[in-house]
């Protein structure tokens, strides 16, 4: 089980521990948040795309799921494009706009940036078991059990959102109430899913402290989380991936450390 469907996942990626595919998800992040450079964020997301086949993702559900980032990345630069800080020569200048040579280079390098951070984060998430995240949570980074549970009951709540959400509207239309002021409806569902959601989460957390998951004391933990050679390979795997962005773009002269001196 994943957390967005039920489906058994195949790949040399899909039964890792989830704590080293978080760890490997952040060691790509972390030196493409610490620069702005097409070169590293480019080089990044090639290395990352040849990596996928990899993840145990069908190329369909791939596309199908994140098609939000590939959505996100050019708007995002198409703002810097728009808004970013000018530099050589300005080739639009409107009001507030300013198209120059530099907004555009920092609107390709946050074009690849956001597709190289958010794309082997969204594949990651869809491979994790959210008990085995827990298990790993509560067993390799022994984090404490209480905030474990909580976080694992959360998550397993997340799919029920959109059957709410079904449900509510099925109601508002049975009552005549959902056939006009699409904006009004919008908010006044939003309100209700909140209420709805809060009540649940209340009915919840009784619930739990009424079994005992929040009593003082070592846990114990149905199932062994294993932290191996796998685990160790693909944190090293992601290791590699920043190495190499990082290297050719200080090779190229690229590297543009955003927290060094301007």
């Amino acid at each position: 089980m994943t957390l967005l469907d039920g489906h058994a996942r195949e790949g040399r990626f899909a039964r890792v521990n989830p704590v080293a595919k978080l760890a490997a998800s952040g060691l790509i992040a972390i030196p493409l948040v610490l620069t702005l450079d097409v070169v590293s964020a480019a080089t990044a997301l090639v290395l990352e795309m040849l990596l996928m086949p990899f993840a145990g993702v069908r190329w369909r559900e791939f596309w199908v799921r994140t098609w939000p980032v590939w959505l996100a990345a050019p708007l995002t630069a198409l703002t810097i494009a728009l808004y970013g800080e000018a530099g050589g020569t300005v080739h639009l200048e409107w009001f507030v706009i300013r198209v120059s040579d530099g907004s555009l280079e920092l609107a390709a390098a946050t074009f690849f940036r956001v597709l190289a951070i958010a794309l082997p984060s969204v594949v990651m998430f869809l491979t994790v078991d959210p008990t085995d995240l827990a298990d790993g949570l509560g067993q390799v980074l022994r984090l404490p059990a209480r905030f474990v549970m909580g976080a694992l009951a959360g998550l397993r709540m997340v799919g029920l959102f959109i059957d709410d959400w079904r449900a509510l509207e099925l109601a508002r239309r049975a009552r005549g109430v959902a056939d006009r002021g699409r904006i009004r409806r919008l908010f006044g569902m939003a309100f209700a899913l909140l209420v709805l959601s809060i009540r649940r989460g209340s009915k919840l957390a009784t619930a739990m402290e009424s079994r005992g998951f929040g009593a003082p004391g070592r846990r114990t933990w149905a199932r062994e989380s294993r932290f191996g050679a796998a685990e160790w390979g693909l944190m090293l795997i992601g290791l590699a991936v920043a190495g190499i962005a990082v290297v050719v773009s200080v090779l190229t002269g690229s590297w543009n450390f955003i927290l060094g001196p301007s």
